[in-house]
């Protein structure tokens, strides 16, 4: 019986110390922060910083890994040399913050000193852009407006700038917002392919078709970048298809194949949604 006890007091602790950690943040949740990975085979939790590169993003500075004692103290596994960095990407993965009152524990500082490094350049118009793109990337489009519009109220004429906003209000379904950044982001640069890609697109989701049939012709006679233009009219071509609209449907199926040509999967979908539209 008193067995039994031990290992029921055991097991309650060690629960009660697995409570310090919640894992449910993602990465683009955890800038600044020290996390912990869940467990691994061995028993650890792997643990590092996360902060943004300006050149790279998101970054992980590992720093090693730990185990829960018995009693819910946090025993630290130091790498024998400096902590490796990881470009973090856009997955799954879920990791906990680490609580404050367990930094002692786990030898390390609430603020690293090496971070002061990578805050030196934090107000300037390039900087909060590069933020933006990097929070637009990982489909945060809310926080990326939040440096973005920064950036423009410091050098609004900053290259891409302008097509980055657009970017996030068609990320957020405010094509209203995207559709006139979008043309003022074309008068400085009349044959920029992205900015005619996002304009078609918001078009489209806007329910303007005429108007984005009209933004993918002269994309594909001015824009030298071609690599969009087979993106563009496939989705023209399925606005149509939902539609029933046969005839426009018709009209721009040659230019979506030739647009297309190599590319296997999209041209089966637009042989599916032929053969649909000619029952």
């Amino acid at each position: 019986m008193k067995k039994l006890f031990i290992l029921l007091m055991f097991f309650t602790t060690t629960a009660q110390a697995q409570d310090f950690l919640i894992f449910n943040k993602r990465y683009v949740e955890s800038e600044d922060r020290w996390v912990a990975f869940e467990k691994d085979s061995s028993n650890s939790l792997m643990y590092g910083f996360i902060y943004i590169d300006p050149q790279a993003g998101l970054t992980l500075n590992y720093e090693g890994s730990f185990t829960i004692s018995p009693n819910g103290t946090f025993v630290p596994k130091k790498m024998d040399s400096v902590g490796f960095k990881v470009r973090l990407q856009p997955n799954n993965i879920l990791v906990a913050f680490i609580p404050e009152n367990k930094f002692e524990e786990l030898k390390i500082q609430a603020v690293p000193e090496w971070l002061k490094s990578y805050k030196t350049d934090t107000a300037s118009a390039e900087r909060l852009f590069r933020w933006g793109y990097m929070y637009n990337g990982w489909n945060e489009c809310t926080k990326a407006l939040t440096f973005l519009e920064r950036a423009k109220n410091i050098k609004p004429q900053l290259d891409g700038l302008l097509t980055e906003i657009a970017f996030s209000y068609n990320c957020l379904e405010q094509y209203d917002k995207a559709i006139p950044v979008l043309k003022e982001a074309l008068k400085t640069k009349p044959a920029d392919a992205y900015s005619y890609k996002e304009l078609i697109y918001a078009y489209i989701n806007s329910g303007q078709l005429h108007k984005a049939a009209e933004s993918c012709e002269k994309a594909i006679e001015v824009c030298i970048d071609r690599s969009y233009n087979g993106e563009n009219c496939f989705n023209l071509l399925g606005a149509y298809y939902k539609k029933k609209d046969k005839a426009n449907f018709k009209l721009w199926l040659p230019a979506t194949k030739k647009w297309l040509e190599g590319n296997k999967n999209l041209l089966d979908s637009v042989q599916a949604m032929e053969e649909d539209l000619a029952k």
